[in-house]
């Protein structure tokens, strides 16, 4: 039986335990079968179900809980507890086979009960589901029999199949429903062992396991807030492994070490310099163009995050299946930009303000995009906002803006530009023509396809100044293998991970 993970391309992490300044040597590390991660953030409960922060799903997504499907390394939909699925020909019926002979961690079966039980709670009217409106197309689920499990939906929701890969979605085994926030209980290859708060998470093989059998048997998540103490305990052996090291600047250090892998990669997070379409200038298609070519993206990438992150040309990132790099569509060209402000009635530049969050990355942005716009003949003052209380209200909830910057963490967000209201004032109707045909598609291709006519007409189109994404900096001792470079779902996903021989 081929067996899908739904992990992408595997790059490997290996075992590490708090050894300290303990010294390994070669032979011993060719045994080692255990690994320490380090992370920035502690989760606050274990039940990415039930609580929207994302380092839940960094600690217990694929390693302890699974779900129908699972969302790859590059962004693709795989089977996981569902070995298939059909859908009906108007879109509107989900008809998923699910695993045979899968039991949870405390031995109790996987079936479609379960499966209807885990769906139902999370389109529950009293769900406390972080992300219970991705899920809201789902109207009834119906369990036939022990291996089928039939979502209807009130309406086509194609990318259903990829929130249904998320955190967000994990399949609950009901009895252990009231205490997964501590003690959590699921299907994945570990299962979990002990929760020593302020400090780590530890977790252990499964020994009954469905698929195969991971190479390591312990995973410990250490937590440590501040960048500089991340350096130091990979320095000092305390933990093998950062997938998210939270200071770009700092990077330069483990680079010139051989005893350590570098690995920069992107995340599902945009950053844009959103703009108010409703207002003038901005609603003149011809300015937003112009403002895109005044500024140097890599210029931004350098500057404001010691080169980490990628350029982009539209909303969407290159952990996205189905990324096209748009980049080219409207380059940096002072001089083209000069000519179509003027042709656009605008030879002698204008002004506006940019509301910016008090967030390292957009401070350091706007001053750079500030003298890119002054070289352009546009004045562009700097307004700080205090994040999240006041910009949330003045800039997001009453868009009392001209521009701002801002990182869409949530990923797959492309769709934002088709909701009305919402920030951007943004009004397509081929853009949202765009978005209801990929809710409609019956295929991947036919998804994909979709995703990346909509990438077209932002590209052209430039509702937001599209920045960078966001980057992932994996910093790991040499010879771990199986981490994950580029992360389109936040998360640590160690299933493949081993030390190399």
């Amino acid at each position: 039986m081929t067996r899908y993970p739904g992990k992408a391309a595997r790059t490997i992490i290996a075992a590490a335990a708090l050894t300290g300044l303990v010294t390994v040597s070669p032979a011993a590390a060719e045994a080692r079968n255990d690994l320490v991660i380090g992370m920035g953030i502690e989760p606050t409960g274990l039940d990415p179900t039930a609580a929207a922060p994302v380092a839940i799903g960094q600690v217990v997504w694929q390693n302890l809980f699974e779900g129908l499907v699972a969302i790859t390394e590059a962004g693709e939909i795989v089977p996981q507890l569902a070995t298939g699925w059909t859908i009906s020909d108007d879109g509107l019926t989900y008809t998923f086979d699910l695993r045979d002979g899968v039991t949870f961690q405390n031995g109790a079966a996987f079936n479609a009960e379960t499966a209807k039980f885990s769906i139902d709670r999370i389109i529950a009217d009293d769900s406390v589901n972080p992300q219970k409106a991705l899920y809201s197309a789902i109207k009834s689920v119906d369990a036939p029999d022990d291996g089928t499990l039939v979502l209807h939906l009130s309406q086509p929701a194609y990318d259903l199949l990829y929130w249904l890969g998320f955190p967000a979605a994990v399949m609950v085994e009901p009895k252990s429903e009231p205490t997964n926030a501590t003690d959590p209980v699921g299907t994945g290859p570990f299962a979990f062992s002990e929760w020593r708060k302020g400090n780590q998470v530890t977790l252990a093989a499964y020994p009954d396991y469905w698929g195969d059998k991971p190479a390591l048997e312990n995973i410990t998540f250490r937590f440590i807030a501040d960048p500089q103490a991340q350096a130091a305990a990979l320095n000092a052996g305390g933990v093998d492994a950062i997938p998210e090291f939270g200071a770009p600047e700092l990077v330069s250090q483990f680079e010139t070490k051989k005893d350590f892998a570098v690995v920069p990669g992107t995340t599902g997070m945009e950053v844009v310099a959103g703009m108010n379409n409703a207002k003038p200038p901005f609603d003149d298609r011809r300015v937003r163009r112009a403002l895109m070519m005044m500024i140097d993206r890599q210029a931004i990438v350098d500057a404001a995050n010691s080169g980490f992150g990628t350029p982009i040309g539209s909303h969407f990132s290159p952990s996205d299946a189905g990324y096209e790099d748009l980049t080219g569509v409207l380059p940096y060209d002072p001089e083209a930009a000069k000519a179509l402000l003027a042709e656009a009635g605008y030879p002698d530049g204008f002004s506006f303000t940019m509301k910016v969050p008090n967030r390292a990355y957009a401070e350091r942005a706007a001053e750079i995009m500030q003298a890119y716009f002054a070289q352009g003949g546009v004045t562009a003052m700097i307004e700080t906002s205090e994040f999240p209380a006041t910009w949330i209200q003045d800039v997001f909830k009453d868009t009392n803006y001209d521009m701002t910057i801002i990182g869409h963490a949530e990923p797959l967000d492309i769709g934002i530009y088709a909701r009305h209201p919402y920030y951007f004032n943004y009004d397509n109707a081929d853009f949202d023509a765009t978005m209801a045909a990929i809710a409609r598609a019956t295929s991947e291709d036919e998804r994909l396809n979709g995703y990346m006519q909509a990438q077209d007409i932002l590209a052209e189109d430039v509702p937001a100044l599209f920045l960078y994404a966001w980057p992932k900096i994996g910093i790991w001792k040499a010879g771990l293998e199986g981490m994950w470079t580029n992360e389109p779902v936040p998360s640590n996903d160690v299933t493949e991970a081993r030390w190399s021989d």
